[in-house]
């Protein structure tokens, strides 16, 4: 009876190379090694189901089932780990006026210091004491900063094409 090991070996030896390449096809490469190595070990499991001449089919059998189940695995961790980490970036401010170009406009047209507060308190819905402790100015600078900040862009929003120093429609002075 010829020695069970011996041939194993030999059918390693001769089909990982085509098995890691059908593996390098299909997955990272810093997984071939260790997919190979289990599509290998089911293989000498399973070594009395395969008919002599037909283990390189056979063995591509058991890695496409592998390849399978690696893909499975990663799809499940990628949506396991996704619920439990933050974005790596918000969205910029600017991004929730993306529907309408006047405000969008009249937003790009403040200041820094006049995004920051507004979009503290309007978008992240801040108190003002809250703001005042992010921007890390007392609650009755942030107040005034808040009612500089609305001021100008309601200016911003009255003024045609952006210019807030323009009269706009809504400002004019009425004809006498």
């Amino acid at each position: 009876m010829p020695d069970a090991r011996a041939e194993f070996e030999a059918v390693y030896r001769r089909h990982l190379p085509a098995v890691s390449a059908y593996l390098a096809r299909r997955v990272d490469r810093a997984d071939v090694e260790d997919l190979a190595a289990d599509v290998f070990a089911i293989a000498w499991r399973k070594r009395g189901a395969v008919t002599e001449g037909e283990e390189l089919p056979w063995l591509y059998r058991i890695a496409s089932y592998q390849v399978a189940n690696h893909r499975r695995r990663a799809a499940v961790r990628a949506n396991a780990l996704a619920l439990f980490s933050a974005p790596d970036a918000a969205p910029a401010a600017d991004a929730a006026f993306d529907g309408d170009p006047e405000l969008a406009r009249a937003w790009r047209s403040l200041t820094g210091a006049q995004r920051e507060v507004l979009a503290h308190v309007v978008l992240d819905g801040l108190a003002v004491s809250e703001a005042a402790i992010a921007l890390g100015v007392s609650a009755n600078a942030a107040s005034i900063r808040l009612h500089r900040a609305k001021k100008a862009l309601a200016d911003a929003l009255r003024a045609p094409g952006g210019n807030p120093d323009a009269p706009g429609e809504r400002s004019a002075a009425p004809a006498t």
